[in-house]
């Protein structure tokens, strides 16, 4: 098991989910976290461990940088980051995209997680060594699996991990990815219902409940949980995966072999 002891982990969408099943796990691991999220933090297994806690809307235009200046006046270094936030959208088509659900999913999917990697770029290249994992998913490999913002956003998250393990494999830096499949959160609370497409679910679900279990009831019911994905973050962040760059790491019960 690898140890992160005065590792500095920066992880978005901490309060919840998958980020904060990494935040927990990095931290029983001796790091140091530096918890990013819009909602508040309320968990109270950060306690007397290195954790500090930073609200913020990370698609304000210089949200993501004063993120990552603040982390450095506390912690001194960043050795870590992990772009975990992200949402769902409302299983839309082409034909009844709405710009207001584009707009939303790519600037939170896509657009900040690239600009916490061009913020914590410069540390990492000054100190010549960096750990960046991305938080995709089954749906930035294929386009069976959600609806077409949210599979662009992943998608362009996918080549953009892979553009910065190419680019800065030489100043020892590494950016790898997790494919997640269907994970036990809360992130259905994101979809804004007013652009679900039904046409566009009844095409798109039937493939994700290839993966999944069911209830007494008949329903899918999600057997990954965010503890599954944290480990492999972990792994992908950690000295054991030195030699794995632009990696993409599915976690989605065989779901990634259809």
């Amino acid at each position: 098991m690898a140890s992160f002891t005065d590792k500095v982990v920066i992880i978005t969408g901490c309060s919840s989910g998958i980020g904060l099943a990494t935040t927990q796990l990095f931290l029983s691991r001796q790091a140091k976290v530096f918890g990013i999220d819009i909602a508040p933090f309320t968990a109270e297994t950060t306690k007397d461990v290195p954790f500090e806690f930073h609200q913020a809307d990370l698609i304000e235009p210089q949200a993501a940088s004063e993120a990552v200046a603040r982390c450095t006046a506390i912690f001194g270094r960043i050795d870590v980051l992990v772009n975990c936030a992200g949402i769902s959208d409302g299983w839309s088509s082409a034909d009844s995209l709405k710009d207001v659900e584009w707009e939303r999913v790519m600037a939170i999917n896509l657009t900040v997680p690239v600009r916490l990697m061009t913020a914590v770029l410069p540390a990492m290249k000054e100190q010549g060594k960096g750990s960046i994992v991305n938080v995709a998913s089954k749906a930035g490999v294929s386009g069976a699996a959600a609806g077409i913002a949210y599979t662009a956003s992943k998608h362009g998250l996918v080549g953009a991990t892979k553009n910065v393990a190419w680019r800065f494999r030489n100043d020892n830096i590494r950016c790898n990815a997790v494919l997640p499949g269907g994970v036990a959160t809360n992130i259905q609370n994101s979809v804004n219902m007013d652009c679900f497409d039904k046409d566009g679910f009844s095409s798109f679900f039937p493939v994700v409940e290839m993966h999944v279990a069911k209830n007494e009831k008949g329903q899918p019911v999600p057997v990954i949980t965010p503890n599954d994905v944290a480990k492999g973050i972990a792994y992908l962040a950690s000295d054991e995966a030195r030699m794995v760059n632009g990696a993409l790491l599915p976690i989605d019960a065989a779901w990634s072999t259809l």
